[in-house]
């Protein structure tokens, strides 16, 4: 089973909010996940980006691959 690290959108219309999620790679994007590890709220300013950097290690030590989004974000806040 292949695991993704990716953003699992919430909110309302035009108002995107994203929870940092562990899900299968063959699960719809809001679909179900595995175990949720963080927030993204663009619509702030600055944005906000929190993540639970301990989880994050966990999941990638297991395999977890990070989608382009997260990879970035993850780099911004210094977790990778």
């Amino acid at each position: 089973m292949a695991v993704k690290i990716r953003l699992r959108r919430m909110g309302a219309k035009k108002a995107p909010f994203y929870r940092v999620v562990v899900a299968d790679s063959r699960a719809p994007r809001d679909g179900s996940f595995i175990e949720e590890i963080g927030i993204y709220d663009p619509t702030k300013e600055p944005s906000v980006f929190q993540v639970d950097a301990e989880k994050v290690k966990k999941w990638m030590s297991h395999g977890a691959q990070p989608t382009d989004t997260v990879r970035n974000l993850l780099k911004q806040t210094g977790v990778l």
